[in-house]
């Protein structure tokens, strides 16, 4: 059984770090795109960040130089390092990887940044 379990999230101050993990089981990660999104109340799920199985990596312009997402196979598990948080940033984030058309996401992990 395929499944993704984010964690590391929490409540945070503006400019402070945390760093997300989603590790996979059922699967292996190191051949797929694996992506990481996030959800605000009341808005839309958006994407944050993306790594490819060669490493290559894409960013929404908003977190560019800000957020590094990174992946260790020999864990199966994709990070997400997120510095300078900002407060727009608050929202459940979620990790996401597609196999043959079909998305599998994860249960979401609740990032707040406040003073």
């Amino acid at each position: 059984q395929m499944q993704l379990v984010e964690s590391g999230g929490g409540l945070v101050q503006p400019g402070g770090s945390l760093r997300l993990s989603c590790a996979a089981s059922g699967i292996i990660f190191s051949i797929r795109t694996v992506g990481w999104y996030r959800q605000a109340p009341g808005k839309e799920r958006e994407f944050v960040a993306d790594i490819t199985s060669l490493g290559n990596t894409h960013y929404r312009d908003s977190v560019k130089g800000r957020f590094t997402i990174s992946r260790d196979n020999a864990k199966n598990t994709v990070y997400l390092q997120m510095n300078s948080l900002e407060p727009e940033d608050t929202a459940v984030y979620y990790c996401e990887t597609t196999i043959s058309t079909r998305q599998y996401w994860g249960q979401g992990t609740q990032v707040t940044v406040s003073s």
